[in-house]
């Protein structure tokens, strides 16, 4: 029997997976550290982690993988990796790190971002960008040379979050053209670095690591890592990919027309487009997907919602540290539209969809003789839907079709509440599938090494657990609470073209 291995490099946890190459199915996973990591927040806004601890954790979960499965570490065929998108993490000459990692929800580089997309043209950008460089990768890095030009003096290269795993694991110095558009340093028009960006920005492209293909041998894993880790060295690295296109290649979502969806820390929808479009205002935002080539492009359209999960788990902690299994049979106690009780699920940073303005939450509505814990916990799933919703809404109108959407069964989709909601409020389809984020980064490994000839073999063992269907008595109850929500949103952001027409 051989084995493939992916780690998933998240903001709460790091995630192993071991999948058995014969069956295509997981035989081993396991989760470190068992509470979630906690975020530093220097000021309002920001959000930071060391890496060296997602080093230490994924050293923790290798171990806790190996004590429950122990499998013969010379059968691993191949390691993928997939990681929190749009992390910036700086390396001197030595490979230290040279500060915490400026993660993905922080939003320190906003107005860097939007004065950038104003003095060189929004025509410009988002035509060749595909994106406002907004609060992206580039644009943290911008502020690190305006804020902190002692650090950026001694940086040798930048990395992505899987990007530093992977240097951990080989020693390499690399990323992949997919890393490269989820920080705006990529030119879609010339299918080449955005030099444009770069000297606006005043930044050397040989910060820039070197760019590896996503399904390709980028390393093995060195006799060092191998001893740290417990398995052998010289094992192949064959796979990496941020977190939304890969948990859209974990769900098969490979063509155009085809959705994935996620409700992990933040909320994502992410279906493919094989034509270079860009939502007018930058509120999504398009990738290179984790199988485009230069001779057929294919771009990931990602909406992005950052109060998802971490909404859930905040509630959790307000309502007594209930169980989520418990806080999800509770919901089910409140009537749709929780008695018009309304959850603006925002904050935590600056929302896309919201084009960059910071948001706080808030709830709307409240009536004590009325409303309690289920209400509270309903109005909270049903508004961090609503949101989704509303980036699918600009998805439609940029040209993405959004029918069938596939997810993993896990996290926010495991609440029966918030499957009624998402498929109700959308009028979609939604297939459920038992994997996740790690299980889709072994299986891009097992590409990338050869083992499987085509993604079609590497997904023989993925199943699907349940299809939910919208029924029209809900979709008619849902499109009322989702307009009331609608205009509270308009009212509460400014200004109110913010409400789709």
């Amino acid at each position: 029997m051989k084995y493939l291995l992916g780690y998933d490099i998240g903001s709460s946890s790091i995630k192993a997976s071991l999948l058995d190459i014969a069956t295509g199915r997981c035989v081993a996973a396991a989760t470190s550290p068992e509470t979630e990591m906690e975020m530093a927040v220097p000021q309002p806004g920001w959000a930071e982690q060391r890496p060296e601890r997602w080093w230490q954790e994924v050293i923790n979960a290798t171990k806790k993988l190996q004590a429950s499965y122990g499998f013969d570490a010379s059968l691993l065929a191949g390691i993928g990796i997939t990681y929190q998108m749009h992390g910036l993490v700086l390396l001197d000459k030595s490979g230290h790190v040279l500060r915490p990692a400026i993660i993905w929800c922080d939003s320190r580089a906003v107005e860097i971002g939007n004065e950038a997309f104003a003095e060189l043209g929004e025509e410009f950008c988002l035509s060749t960008f595909l994106n406002s460089p907004g609060n992206f990768t580039a644009s943290k890095l911008k502020w690190v040379r305006e804020n902190e030009p002692e650090v950026y003096a001694q940086i040798h290269k930048i990395q992505l979050p899987g990007d530093y795993l992977a240097y951990q694991l080989t020693g390499q110095l690399q990323t992949t053209v997919s890393g490269l558009s989820e920080g705006v340093f990529w030119n879609f028009k010339k299918q080449a670095i955005a030099q444009e960006l770069l000297d606006y920005y005043g930044i050397s492209a040989d910060l820039l690591p070197e760019v590896v293909d996503t399904f390709a041998l980028q390393g093995r894993l060195t006799a060092e890592a191998a001893q740290t880790l417990g398995l052998a060295p010289g094992t192949p690295i064959s796979y990496r990919a941020g977190d939304q296109p890969n948990n859209a290649f974990s769900l098969n979502v490979l063509n155009a027309g085809e959705v994935a969806a996620t409700g992990g820390t933040s909320g994502v929808v992410y279906g493919i487009n094989e034509t270079t479009t860009a939502d007018p205002r930058s509120r999504v935002n398009s990738f290179v997907h984790v199988n485009s080539t230069r001779e057929q492009p294919k771009n990931g359209v990602l909406m992005c919602l950052n109060g998802t999960g971490i909404l859930n788990s905040w509630l959790r902690k307000a309502v007594g540290n209930l169980p989520y299994d418990q806080m999800n049979a509770l919901a089910a106690e409140a009537p749709v539209g929780a008695e018009g009780l309304l959850f603006l699920p925002f904050g935590n940073g600056a929302e896309r969809i919201l084009e960059n303005r910071p948001a706080a939450a808030s709830l709307h509505g409240l009536q004590f003789n009325v409303h309690g814990q289920p209400h509270l916990i309903r109005a909270a799933q049903e508004g961090i839907v609503y949101a989704l919703n509303y980036g699918m809404d600009i998805m439609r109108n940029s040209g993405v079709q959004v029918q069938t959407v596939r997810a993993g069964h896990a996290n926010m989709f495991l609440s029966p509440v918030f499957r009624e909601a998402f498929v109700n409020c959308g009028n979609v389809t939604l297939e459920l599938y038992d994997t996740d984020a790690a299980q889709g980064a072994a299986r891009g490994a097992g590409i990338g090494a050869g083992i499987y000839a085509s993604p079609k073999e590497a997904f023989n063992g993925l199943a699907r657990i349940s299809t939910v269907e919208p029924t029209p008595a809900l979709q008619e109850q849902y499109q009322v609470a989702y307009s009331d929500w609608q205009q509270l949103l308009a009212r509460e952001t400014r200004p109110a073209e913010l409400l789709l027409a």
